[in-house]
């Protein structure tokens, strides 16, 4: 639904209790005991016919007499009474309630409702917000309100906790407490039959409370919606994952290998790497991973320089960092001079750097000084095993100093227990993220390296049509409607080449015959050696049941295999439709790689890209990695750069490097045929040959269905609307064409220059106040927009330096229920009264009329007399305030 009304979920001002009682053991006794001895300064109000009072608290015996409407309500009721007492709840004003209550599936209404559906549809017309049902509640310990039945509180603090499982919910929440760790807002969303991730992720971005937000998720029902809300808040926030069911997700039943080679928790990965955020394996991990990211400082690249006093945990660390994939960052020449000079001759010249276990401390400052200026690495682990010789804490005092004046991220481990725990504590206390082992060090690490590569993923905005390659879409529209209209829902293997032919991917040449001697004759007039294939929409993979055959060299070796062919496929699959044959010349590439590169459907994120290690065993080697579309140039690299094959196609032992850049330009053209197709449901290219000569497609086969959506409505990442842009000329400069479009992350340095561009008064009028330069982090989030929810229109031409600049601009910010599009306009200084707001304004309101938006609302001072005109030129309404500003909207629904 949307972040309405979650502000009476999450900061309510006063609470009514529903099935409060004093009943030991019951959920009502426990929550109004939560919420008594947690602090909360608002009215707290039990319901119960049966009781005068509760919890030392006058009782009420129904809402309707209740002495004053509650914000929030929990009910702790049947499931049979969930539904009317939610609609009593709406009708006297409350606008948000915990439904702790189980049972969800207790059908009403003659058994074809269930309680959850009656629920939504009694709080629809309020508009009153749901947590749950199923769920233990909620806890927002800075305003004393602990409306849960968990058997602990929460401390205050500034972490967000959000969990679909109500056990671990608990369990995580006493682990907690144990441990000292405070939350800003504990949030168990049970069933989330209204309030779901996607509205508590948009609720949490804009928190002040909350500094990073911790997920544990079981399901995810609405994936753009979730998607969307997690990139905006991860833009703002860490937001760090635990998944259940990581090693219980099955393959998706498909006709294709990649259906089967990828389940639903590989995709689901892919996701949590384009919304930004940072997934992790076990609860544990959360809380390791948020102290990590929220004390580094920003991590740059993945060189790690490992310094210790002992050989032993400096190994430790480099094998577990090899493990993950990594390896240690290797020493510059000049590095290793500067080392030498300050460590004795027996250092391990090398990294892990060892300098000796007598070091003393000036060895710890100087050692740890050179690698602090040493450009070459990005981060560095400090690892110290206790010694006799010199103590620990002095060691900590020395180097902190070090640590908190450089840029560069230090992570500490200090080896033992109490002997050590002196350092920790200065570690810790310089804002040091420190670990007691080796191995959590590097794994913290490896968190922070995968956080700055999902990071970068999250401002990889691909377009929504192709840019640097030409494609065939509606030869491809018209094989699939004719193979739709037939009721084919799998494409032969020359139709599914034609499909890939049409976006300009490289196919083997491939005829078809009908009879034994169609094929003979085709072999010859093609030349030898030839492959021959089977030919049937009924069989998908042609080679497990003996349908292709290789080399054949001769007509007569043709004709023995399309008998046999044809004999085999009578005995094994009689019930299928034999088309005849397909011949296709015998490519001989010793040097190539098999590669799969293919498409399916996952059930939540819709379609995905996989790509892996191809040929007959791909599914044994299982190497492969997803994407979701959109994809570009990096993350198509990406994509390939996360499989083993990788390292095999950069060359080897002499083997040239394959032809990299047209493997990713494939790989793009595989997002623009779903974007541009959605009946495509599956498709397999494999094997894809690639060589240093560039790559063919010896196979393939693509499964269709009939889709209800168009073009990029099934992808679960909004690509950069393409479509939008447009080119005109400026009024008072004929020859002078600018360009129309979206903004682009790429657009921070010119934002940043149209700003300097705006007078004083230009730019009080479109900000409220003087605003020249904005922080990196506020032009990130400008310039790094979700196509999804909001909208900034750039117009793009020559400035008055004679280079590239934006000339005018108009934001769109779009509430989460698309009902109003909050809307600021700038022009440059030097481009005003040339028609660029009008041409703006008019691109907007088109834009926001056509994705269904109710009104474009705005607020302007009351001496901007421009923009008022503006306004008033397009049919906004106008209104007055005293302090010196005008509202304006445009009613999208009655103007025209």
């Amino acid at each position: 639904m949307s972040i309405r009304n979650l502000e009476y979920l999450f900061s309510p001002r006063s609470i009514a209790v529903i099935g409060a009682t004093d009943r030991p053991n019951s959920v009502g006794a426990t929550v109004m005991h939560n919420l008594t001895q947690a602090g909360f300064g608002g009215p707290i109000m039990p319901v119960n016919p049966k009781y005068d009072n509760v919890a030392g608290l006058p009782a009420f015996r129904d809402l309707s007499v209740l002495s004053t409407v509650p914000d929030l309500a929990i009910v702790c009721t049947p499931p049979s009474t969930v539904p009317g007492l939610i609609a009593q709840l709406g009708h006297i004003g409350t606008r948000a309630a915990i439904v702790l209550t189980a049972g969800s599936d207790t059908l009403f209404t003659g058994g074809v409702v269930n309680m959850q559906q009656a629920m939504l549809d009694a709080a629809r017309p309020y508009l009153l917000r749901i947590l749950g049902p199923n769920c233990i509640g909620l806890i927002v310990p800075g305003i004393g309100v602990n409306a849960s039945f968990a058997s602990a509180t929460s401390l205050p603090g500034n972490i967000a906790f959000v969990s679909q499982s109500g056990a671990l919910t608990t369990a995580v929440l006493d682990w907690a407490v144990s441990n000292h760790i405070g939350f800003s807002k504990f949030i168990s969303i049970g069933n989330s039959a209204d309030v779901d991730f996607g509205d508590v992720l948009d609720y949490l971005a804009s928190d002040s409370d909350t500094r990073s937000i911790l997920l544990y998720i079981e399901s995810i029902k609405f994936a753009r919606k979730f998607m969307s809300a997690a990139r905006a808040a991860a833009r703002n926030k860490p937001v760090i994952v635990v998944k259940a069911g990581r090693s219980a997700a099955g393959a998706i039943a498909a006709a294709s290998h990649t259906g089967a080679m990828a389940g639903s928790d590989i995709v689901f990965d892919a996701a949590i790497r384009r919304s930004g955020m940072l997934r992790v394996d076990t609860t544990q991990d959360l809380f390791s991973a948020i102290e990590t990211l929220s004390r580094a400082k920003p991590l740059h690249g993945d060189k790690l320089i490992i310094l210790t006093n002992g050989g032993g945990p400096g190994v430790m660390a480099a094998d577990a960092l090899n493990l993950a994939g990594e390896t240690p960052a290797v020493l510059s020449d000049e590095t290793r001079r500067k080392l030498n000079a300050v460590l004795p001759a027996t250092w391990s010249k090398a990294n892990p750097i060892d300098i000796i276990g007598d070091a003393p401390v000036e060895r710890y400052s100087k050692a740890l000084s050179t690698l602090l200026g040493d450009g070459g690495s990005d981060a560095i682990l400090f690892i110290h095993a206790p010694t006799a010789i010199v103590g620990s804490e002095d060691i900590a005092l020395e180097c902190a100093s070090l640590i908190a004046a450089s840029p560069r991220n230090l992570l500490g481990c200090w080896l033992g227990g109490q002997g050590v725990s002196a350092a920790r504590h200065v570690f810790n206390k310089a804002g040091i993220p420190t670990y007691q082992t080796p191995e959590e060090a590097v794994q913290a690490f490896l968190h922070l390296l995968a956080y700055r590569r999902n990071q970068e993923l999250l401002l990889e905005v691909p377009p929504s049509q192709p840019l640097d390659f030409l494609v065939d879409a509606p030869q491809v529209k018209k094989i699939v409607e004719d193979a739709l209209r037939n009721r084919r829902r799998l494409l032969n293997e020359v139709q599914a080449k034609s499909v890939l032919a049409a976006y300009g991917i490289p196919v083997v040449e491939t005829r078809v015959a009908e009879t034994v001697e169609a094929a003979a004759e085709l072999a010859q007039q093609m030349g030898f050696p030839v492959v021959l294939k089977i030919l049937s929409s009924d069989i998908s993979h042609k080679s497990d049941l003996g349908g292709v055959v290789l080399n054949l060299a001769s007509v007569q070796d043709v004709r023995t295999a399309a008998q046999k062919m044809l004999d085999r496929f009578s005995q094994l699959r009689p019930d299928a439709q034999l088309t005849g044959f397909t011949v296709q010349a015998m490519i001989n590439r010793p040097e190539a790689h098999e590669l799969i590169l293919g498409v399916a459907n996952d059930e939540t994120f819709g379609p995905f890209i996989l790509f892996g290690h191809g040929g007959t065993a791909a599914q044994l080697i299982n190497d492969r990695s997803v994407s979701l579309p959109p994809l570009n140039m990096a993350l198509a690299k990406n994509l390939v750069a996360s499989t083993r094959v990788f390292k095999l196609l950069q060359g080897y032992r002499g083997r040239p490097e394959a032809d990299l850049s047209g493997l990713y330009l494939i790989l793009i053209k595989l997002s623009q045929l779903v974007i541009d197709i959605p009946e495509i449901v599956e498709l397999d290219i494999n094997p894809l040959l690639l060589d240093e000569h560039g790559a063919i497609a010896l196979d393939a086969r693509i499964s269709i269905a009939p889709s209800l959506l168009q073009g990029a409505d099934r992808l679960a990442i909004r690509p950069y609307p393409r479509e939008l842009e447009e080119t005109f000329k400026l009024e008072k400069a004929k020859n002078s064409t600018v360009l129309l479009r979206p903004i682009l992350p790429a657009d921070s340095e010119l934002y940043q220059r149209f700003l300097q561009s705006l007078c004083l008064e230009d730019s009080r009028n479109r900000f409220f106040y003087t605003l020249h330069r904005l922080p990196n982090s506020e032009l990130a989030r400008v310039t790094q927009i979700d196509y999804s929810r909001e909208m900034t229109l750039v117009i793009i031409g020559r400035d008055k330096s004679g280079t590239d600049g934006i000339l005018g601009e108009i934001r769109l910010v779009t509430d989460p229920d698309n009902r109003q599009a909050d809307m600021g306009i700038a022009i440059s200084t030097e481009f005003q009264r040339q028609g660029l707001g009008s041409k703006l304004l008019a691109k907007a309101i088109h834009y926001c009329r056509e994705r269904g938006t109710a009104n474009i609302i705005g607020t302007v001072l009351s001496e901007n007399s421009r923009m008022l005109s503006l306004a008033k030129k397009f049919g906004f309404t106008l209104s007055s305030h005293h302090d010196g500003v005008v509202d304006i909207c445009l009613d999208l629904n009655s103007s025209h």
